[in-house]
């Protein structure tokens, strides 16, 4: 059975052509279970996803982002100012 992307140029295969309608690859000069998507440089199933952020973006965690506790203080006290001033009317 042919593949639907042919592993040597990436044209579309027809289901049910026996070799590849714009280079001429078939069964016995190129396509195989094995290197279908040989050449694609596609990850395997042992690519390991944890160590290539790490290698690619740093060892360093980010860390998370929030409301800062200065911002908590004021929030705070503007719900007190809010408060007292209702309760003076």
């Amino acid at each position: 059975m042919p593949p639907e992307i042919c592993p040597n140029c990436g044209a579309e295969v027809p289901r049910n052509a026996r070799a590849c309608p714009e280079c001429g690859s078939d069964e016995t000069t190129g396509w195989s279970d094995e290197a279908e998507a040989g050449h694609l440089g596609l990850p395997d199933d042992s690519f390991n996803y944890e160590e290539f952020g790490e290698r690619e973006f740093g060892g360093e965690r980010a860390r998370p982002r929030g409301v800062s506790k200065f911002w908590w203080v004021v929030a705070v006290l503007v719900l007190l100012a809010f408060a007292w001033l209702m309760l003076s009317l």
